[in-house]
């Protein structure tokens, strides 16, 4: 009997440690089990890569001098004069409003006009005379007209060059960039990006408003021909001294830039020529 109740009491004494040893474990599982049932899930949605947008082609930024800030001031207040429209805006930005108001709100020979006049106001006219007596068309005053708008414009069109040119007739001239054979001039300017262009982006502003009205101002002031030959895909222009324009010229057969075309989007420009 002592040794049954003696094994009894060791067997207790080992399933004790063993039992909690085991209620503790359960415990602690499903404590466990519960903590991680009860915790919330948190996620973070990444984002998707962005392409940066396409690169766009920027404006060309001009820094003028007292003497471009001085001749643009000067010729946007004559083209408001002539149009009877006065504008705020100062600099380029006033001559463009000058040029914007006048396309918007005349016909298209009254624009030729208007800017016609604004040259005779810009320029006396004993000036003008002068120079037509004294330099009647030559090689002389073709080079010297050439050379001259290079010095003195580059504030309304942009940087510009004199390039040679070899003379095919009186009518017609070849740019070229090297010596060859025949008569050959310094006659032509070439405006990489023409900087009234630029800033319109109009077809019509530019025909309307520079191109016809210059060539017949120069023709009909200074006694020599000129012909103005914008290219509207890369925005630059040559000026030919001496060179009558086409009758079929391929400039007034361009179409409107429709979706680029500042005056037709934020001023409603009829623009078409």
């Amino acid at each position: 009997m002592e040794v049954a109740a003696a094994t009894c009491t060791l067997l207790a004494a080992v399933a004790l440690p063993v039992s909690s040893s085991a209620a503790a474990a359960r415990s602690a599982t499903k404590q466990s089990y519960s903590r991680r049932k009860t915790t919330a899930v948190r996620a973070v949605m990444a984002r998707p890569h962005q392409v940066p947008p396409p690169a766009t082609a920027t404006a060309t930024t001009y820094r003028d001098n007292w003497f471009d800030k001085l001749a643009i001031g000067y010729l946007s207040r004559n083209l408001q004069e002539a149009s009877g429209m006065k504008n705020r805006k100062d600099g380029y930005e006033g001559l463009i409003e000058a040029a914007l108001a006048i396309s918007a709100l005349f016909r298209v020979d009254q624009q030729w006009d208007t800017v016609a006049s604004a040259l005779q106001r810009a320029f006396p006219s004993y000036i003008l005379t002068m120079i037509k007596v004294m330099m009647p068309p030559s090689r002389f005053s073709r080079e010297y007209f050439a050379a001259f708008t290079t010095v003195f414009f580059p504030w309304l069109v942009g940087p510009c060059e004199v390039v040679r040119v070899i003379i095919v007739s009186p009518n017609i001239c070849k740019v070229r960039e090297s010596q060859v054979d025949g008569r050959e001039e310094r006659n032509v300017v070439y405006i990489p990006k023409c900087r009234f262009l630029e800033s319109t982006n109009c077809v019509g502003m530019c025909t309307n408003l520079c191109k016809i009205p210059c060539q017949r101002f120069i023709q009909d002031s200074l006694g020599t021909a000129v012909y103005m030959s914008p290219n509207f895909e890369d925005m630059s222009c040559e000026m030919i001294f001496g060179q009558q324009p086409p009758e079929d010229d391929p400039a007034l057969k361009q179409p409107c830039f429709r979706t680029k075309c500042i005056a037709k989007q934020n001023h409603q420009v009829n623009c078409s020529i």
